[in-house]
């Protein structure tokens, strides 16, 4: 017999990148469902954990739409609106975002990936896979700065807000900084998210807690959390599945995959000992706390993000460390100061993931190692073209990566500021206001779904009661 020659895979499809890419997307897609619903349910007062899993599974869901119909293409397109090219001023303006359009056909998924992303090295599995692992980014980004509106959001507000924000601020993000857009073209780097995701979360749940108002004054003097070990699994689940968040972020199965992995667990390992340890010296309590270790442990994985494979092990150490020991101090003192002292951040966003994300984003200017290969390792056992790497100013690369750095961050804070402004003015109209009414917030869960998560059973106290009366105990 002659042996069957034929494959299932089209030549230009490496199963293991293909495998992996769909596994870190999977991971990335638990970090949220149902990661940050339990995490974040089970930080909420018990009123509010139903409302809080609603708004998570709705929000994923309503930016899986619209990724697939439009923003995609917007992110990772290979047609800027404005052309591309250029200089000066007319180089953003020409870079700034692409096209919109579907993917949702048979050709359209099947293809081999072919994005505005600047990298060398094609693609080696189907738009399909590509899309997904962008869309899970994507979609976990509302949902963090869900964190800062909680207790008080319009439900329908919600929904509006989301696939706006995702379209205009999160797709524009993406492609400048990601797809190939004007940040990319001049050079800053942004690993897996520290500014597209974290940082613009941090700053959109900021403004969006300040335009619609704080929480009532009794659910914010006695927000206690109505379940920590839905904490831990929540907490546990985020930080395992950001190996996919970060090791999924150099498209291919090879070793700067597998150091970005590594480096993450280490300088979140090193923020949450970090943050434990001012807990016991510094606070006013002097005692470790789960929920400051909690806060520690995604400090570490916010501010690795954007340096991930771009730093050696000492590097990503040190970016934990430093990265939880400023956001220790931010969150202890500055809401003691405006604007901070006005904001009601319920689970203080702009602190864990705007000002860690920013952190680890300029950080990579200082620790970034050439060393850190993304494509293949230096020396005889890599001979190939398309390297890419990154030299901070600690390993000779002087202040250029830095001022790349922050010029991308400025840009995020400032446009995501502003955008989400405008977009909750928009939704504030339609909506006829962006804040439930006092009687709608004093009772929760039952007011907004009709729903409660942990409901009395009281169906059979009724049996009983009716038993008791039918033996004529009660009417005697």
């Amino acid at each position: 017999m002659i042996a069957a020659t034929n494959i299932p895979y089209p030549s230009w499809l490496v199963p293991g990148d293909n495998t992996w890419q769909l596994t870190a997307a999977t991971l990335v897609g638990l970090m949220s469902l149902p990661g940050l619903a339990v995490l974040y349910g089970g930080l909420v007062q018990k009123k509010w954990v139903v409302n809080t899993m609603l708004m998570a599974f709705t929000g994923f869901s309503l930016v899986l739409l619209v990724w697939i119909l439009w923003a995609f293409n917007m992110g990772f397109g290979t047609h800027p609106i404005g052309g591309g090219g250029g200089t000066g001023i007319s180089h953003f303006f020409k870079d700034m975002v692409s096209m919109p359009h579907p993917i949702t056909g048979s050709a359209a998924e099947m293809q081999q990936t072919v994005s505005g992303a600047q990298s060398v090295i094609p693609f080696h599995f189907p738009t399909a896979t590509f899309a997904y692992f962008q869309v899970v980014f994507a979609a976990i980004t509302p949902l963090l700065f869900l964190g800062s509106v909680l207790g008080r959001m319009k439900f329908k507000a919600w929904l509006l807000f989301v696939p706006l924000w995702c379209t205009f601020v999160y797709a524009i993000n993406a492609f400048l900084l990601w797809g190939g857009g004007y940040f990319a073209s001049e050079g800053a780097v942004d690993y897996s998210g520290g500014y597209v995701i974290h940082l613009s979360a941090g700053v959109a749940g900021f403004v969006a807690a300040w335009v619609i108002g704080p929480r009532l004054t009794k659910d914010r003097v006695h927000g206690v959390p109505n379940n920590l070990p839905m904490v831990a699994v929540g907490a546990g689940i985020l930080w395992l599945g950001w190996n996919g968040f970060n090791g999924g972020d150099p498209f291919y199965a090879g070793v700067d995959a597998a150091a970005a992995v590594l480096n993450t667990n280490l300088a979140t390992a090193a923020a949450l000992m970090t943050w434990l340890v001012f807990d016991m010296l510094g606070s006013k309590q002097k005692k470790p706390t789960f929920l400051g270790a909690i806060n520690g442990m995604i400090c570490g994985l916010v501010a690795i993000t954007p340096a991930a494979g771009w730093v050696n092990g000492l590097g990503a150490i040190l970016i934990g460390i430093i990265a939880s020991t400023i956001v220790w101090f931010a969150w202890n003192y500055l809401p003691k100061v405006r604007p901070f002292s006005k904001v009601d951040d319920a689970m203080g966003v702009i602190f864990t993931h705007g000002i860690a994300g920013l952190t680890g984003g300029l950080l990579v200017g200082l620790f970034a190692d050439p060393n850190m290969i993304e494509y293949g390792i230096k020396g005889k056992n890599y001979a190939g073209q398309g390297s890419s790497f990154v030299t901070g100013l600690f390993y000779g690369g002087g202040f250029h990566q830095l001022w790349e750095q922050l010029r991308a961050a400025i840009w995020v804070i400032v446009f995501t500021a502003i955008m989400t402004y405008i977009l909750l003015q928009i939704v504030k109209v339609v909506c006829r206001g962006l804040k439930e009414s006092d009687e709608v917030l004093t009772v929760g869960d039952l007011a907004m779904h009709d729903e409660e998560a942990y409901p009395q059973e009281t169906f059979a106290e009724k049996i009983s009661a009716l038993s008791f009366t039918s033996n004529g105990s009660e009417d005697d």
